[in-house]
């Protein structure tokens, strides 16, 4: 039996969830991608994460306070609809949706490319098996989800830790093999070569790599225990950032030298084992992206679909979305989700990875964006949380000075993606596409502060 008036199936476990909020959103971008970082701001790409982590722990704690009174697998979509407007609630939805079906073709092509160098099969094979399989386990249960993501993430947080120590023995000079010891690489060659400017250019590109931390909120919906699994996830938030994102990004400024043909040819990670004598390891590490491309593309897929739920609960997105399989998982709006992401890995191998890209960068501000509503939406929420009498387990800190303060550290950001060179084309073409919606938005519900009724309930359709 299956039917929209059917709910989704709280199938997630207690370890899913925490180690969902662990490292479940931890890709590519941090194990490769952080070297173009590095290569902007130097060692002082440290200050670029930590700015970029603090924006992210605040938005979390905001998030944290709204998602415990109310779990919702809409989650800041459905606070948008209720604190804003449902203009508000359909745009950051659609853009949300929008932002993790263009991530689908990114991470499939990305894994096969790894696969394809391994075995000479074309690349677009893989892409497609990819996909295929990780959309099968969506389509069998969410309890699949958790399991694989489960595994996933622990490959990962093993992976991490094994390389941050294997680092410190590095600079302590305890390995036989290694070439350098030490940290002088910190300073040698210029701590922040590229200005204040470098390290605005390296927060603005971190900024992707943290996209994702606020999939807990929407996950914990499916579970048995959603306020306490979003509880946990808010508080340790600041310690996940600390050790995967600081702790590895100092070993690698600490040992490779910023400007190192190596850091660019074969990414931080790779870089830094070639350093200590332990290039032999590649293999294994590839094997670690490749988990981290699976895991990256398994959150896609399982994000854009139950925010395409939510959307069509609320009636703003095809009634056929919030249709529930008898398994408790949203088949249509997965089945959606998953050929939108198709057209995208077509899309970059029959008109070129140049087309790809500019389709990639409509997607480029809209961390921002995300990070913007949430905090508008606290700012307003935190008023008919207390008229309610609602006591959620998490609480923002220090409000609504630290609220306020992310706010204009957002708006300034986009002002500046705005202002830098080679962030202006994703802020026009985020923006463009954000106008658009917007658009629809308003011209489908006005600019009213109305709720759906579908927002207003506690626990809003998206767990049990």
């Amino acid at each position: 039996m299956s039917g929209s008036d059917q709910q989704l199936q709280a199938g997630l476990k207690s370890r899913h969830i925490t180690m969902l909020s662990i490292a479940g959103v931890i890709g590519a971008g941090l194990f490769v991608g952080s070297a173009e970082a590095i290569k902007l701001a130097g060692p002082s790409v440290l200050i670029s994460y930590t700015l970029a982590g603090t924006l992210v722990v605040l938005v979390m704690r905001m998030l944290g306070e709204m998602a415990t009174a109310h779990p919702d697998s809409g989650s800041f979509s459905t606070y948008a609809d209720r604190a804003l407007g449902r203009w508000a609630g359909f745009s950051i939805g659609w853009l949300y949706w929008w932002f993790w079906v263009v991530v689908i073709p990114v991470e499939a092509i990305a894994g096969a490319a790894i696969l394809s160098n391994w075995t000479g099969i074309d690349q677009w094979i893989f892409a497609l098996i990819i996909t295929l399989l990780l959309m099968g386990t969506n389509l069998l249960s969410v309890g699949n989800y958790g399991e694989f993501e489960f595994w996933f993430a622990l490959v990962k947080v093993v992976a991490i830790v094994a390389f941050i120590a294997v680092g410190l023995l590095g600079i302590f000079g305890l390995l036989p093999n290694s070439d350098v010891s030490g940290i002088s690489h910190l300073w040698t060659e210029g701590f922040a070569p590229g200005g204040f400017q470098g390290i605005l250019a390296a927060m603005l590109t971190t900024m992707f790599t943290f996209m994702g931390t606020e999939i807990v909120t929407i996950a914990a919906a499916e579970s048995g225990d959603p306020a306490g699994g979003i509880r946990r996830a808010v508080n340790s938030v600041i310690w996940r950032i600390s050790l995967f994102y600081l702790g590895s990004i100092f070993v690698v400024v600490s040992l490779v030298a910023w400007n190192s043909p190596n850091l660019g040819d074969a990414g931080s990670y790779q870089a830094t084992l070639d350093v200590l004598g332990l290039g032999s390891l590649n293999w294994v590490l590839d094997l670690v992206i490749l988990t981290a491309v699976a895991s990256c593309l398994n959150s896609a897929l399982y994000t854009a679909s139950r925010m395409a739920f939510s959307l069509s609960k609320r009636g703003d997105a095809p009634r056929s979305w919030s249709t529930v399989a008898a398994r408790g998982v949203p088949t249509w709006a997965i089945l959606a989700s998953t050929a939108f992401g198709f057209v995208g890995v077509i899309g970059n191998y029959v008109f070129g990875e140049e087309m790809f890209g500019y389709l990639l960068a409509t997607s480029g501000a809209i961390a921002l964006f995300v990070y913007l509503v949430i905090a508008l939406s606290q700012l307003r929420m935190r008023a008919l949380l207390d008229a309610e009498g609602a006591k959620p387990l998490v609480r923002m800190w220090a409000f609504p000075y630290l609220t306020i303060a992310a706010i204009a550290f957002i708006a300034v950001t986009l002002v500046l993606m705005a202002v830098l060179e080679g962030q202006r084309l994703q802020l026009w073409l985020s923006v463009g596409l954000a106008a658009a919606i917007v658009g629809i938005g308003i011209y489908l519900h006005g600019t009213s502060r109305k709720a759906s009724p579908e927002s207003l309930e506690s626990d809003a359709r998206g767990g049990h």
